[in-house]
């Protein structure tokens, strides 16, 4: 008997664009029934919006949950093996990219079954990509320290002298709620000179993507960037 497949779902990252699967992912989303999802609300209604007549309530959903490393998901794996596909599918963006999603990927390389990645948004990428930043090497860090502002401001320093040392662009997120703080923070204790961009509200309608040095962002003023997703880049300028 031929075992199942795991197959990695993108998401869209933002619920007033939403992203559709290419026609060959549709016809294959709509044979799966097991899932694997980091939040069963977000991927029932993307399931929906993607496959409108979606039998939803034949599937059977396992949640992730971010806070627990020693998730097992036994009862998932044996199905698998038997010859049932499973879906694994992020909250926004693509499985495995700053979501717990690797986990299971881990194990289902170790159990071998198959991995199906699909093309599919992923907000980092996007970042780096309208940045003007080095995109030949780079490191994302997710989220910086933020219990004490001595933390916070060596971790700063460091990344911003390891960007100029090694010229790899610094990528970071931080909880929409923080935006403001984080944003104040790279200001304080980058380099004048370092260049921070600033993605917003990626595929969005109100998405904003700008990139200045840190002394034209001194002098600039930002729109509000609370509660809404951003990813901070930061590095050296480019050498001629």
């Amino acid at each position: 008997m031929a075992i199942g497949k795991l197959y990695l779902i993108p998401c869209f990252i933002h619920e007033e664009n939403p992203f559709v699967l290419l026609p060959d992912y549709l016809k294959t989303l709509s044979t799966l029934r097991l899932f694997i999802v980091e939040n069963i609300r977000t991927a029932r209604r993307f399931i929906k919006i993607v496959i409108p007549d979606f039998d939803i309530n034949a599937c059977t959903f396992w949640e992730i949950d971010k806070h627990t490393a020693n998730q097992s998901f036994n009862e998932v794996w044996p199905l698998v093996l038997q010859g049932q596909d499973l879906g694994l599918l992020s909250e926004a963006g693509s499985p495995g990219i700053a979501d717990p999603g690797s986990i299971i990927v881990a194990e289902a390389h170790r159990r071998n079954i198959p991995v199906k990645p699909w093309i599919g948004p992923t907000s980092i990428a996007l970042a780096l990509m309208a940045s003007g930043l080095n995109g030949q090497g780079f490191t994302f860090h997710g989220y910086l320290p933020s219990r004490s502002k001595e933390d916070l401001s060596k971790k700063i320093k460091t990344l911003d002298q390891q960007a100029w040392t090694s010229g790899y662009t610094q990528i970071c997120i931080e909880t929409p709620y923080r935006n403001e703080s984080l944003f104040q923070a790279l200001l304080l204790y980058l380099r004048d000179e370092t260049i921070l961009a600033i993605a917003i509200d990626l595929s969005g309608p109100s998405e904003l993507i700008l990139s200045k040095s840190i002394h034209t962002w001194k002098q600039s003023k930002l729109e509000d960037i609370q509660k809404r997703p951003a990813i901070f880049l930061f590095n050296r300028p480019a050498l001629n």
